[in-house]
């Protein structure tokens, strides 16, 4: 089994938010396959979802971004699994608004969600895709901009990205990171 960890807050203000960028695309595809999620053991919800007999739990946080790694550590003990099997999916400003970019590891790119993850699994080695939602904004005005709507353009291009993350995620569930990798080169070269 593999876990799919979306990074986002739970409280329905945030629901269309740049920072809940991750929470939207596991919405995006519950409802495409008309799942609801459900209270987990811990701080988290989740759902399971098949892609093509492959079954992975799709996890929704509740511990808001800055504490994601709380809900990681227990998701992955409840289900005796390593951080190899996990892969999270966050917003990214170092991206340009709707565009992915897998990593197979890496630092916290000044994200609290990921830096959480990294200090609750002692381990960096977790893979991830990262949403890009631009950087539209002047100094000292991050926690505004990420915390504030995707505008409709922006919320049509994310839509589109949507489509190739989910079929990431099916190279994920059914093979594993190294075909994770070389699905995602090859949407790259298109």
């Amino acid at each position: 089994m593999r876990i799919i960890i979306g990074i986002g807050n739970p409280d329905r203000r945030y629901a269309f938010t740049r920072h809940n960028a991750g929470f939207m695309l596991l919405d995006y595809i519950a409802e495409k396959k008309s799942l609801t999620f459900s209270p987990g053991k811990g701080d988290y919800f989740f759902t399971e979802a098949n892609f093509n007999g492959n079954i992975v739990l799709l996890v929704k946080p509740t511990t808001f971004v800055n504490n994601s790694g709380l809900a990681a550590l227990q998701i992955l003990r409840d289900n005796n699994l390593s951080p190899k099997d996990m892969l999270v999916v966050y917003d990214d400003i170092n991206l340009e608004t709707a565009r992915i970019r897998v990593r197979t590891s890496g630092g916290d790119g000044g994200h609290n969600g990921i830096s959480s993850i990294i200090y609750h699994l002692a381990s960096s080695n977790f893979p991830r895709i990262r949403i890009g939602i631009g950087n539209n904004f002047s100094k000292g005005e991050m926690a505004e901009y990420v915390l504030s709507d995707f505008t409709e353009e922006e919320f049509e291009l994310i839509k589109k990205t949507f489509n190739e993350a989910e079929l990431l995620i099916g190279e994920f569930a059914a093979n594993g990171l190294i075909k994770l990798m070389d699905a995602n080169s090859k949407l790259s070269n298109k």
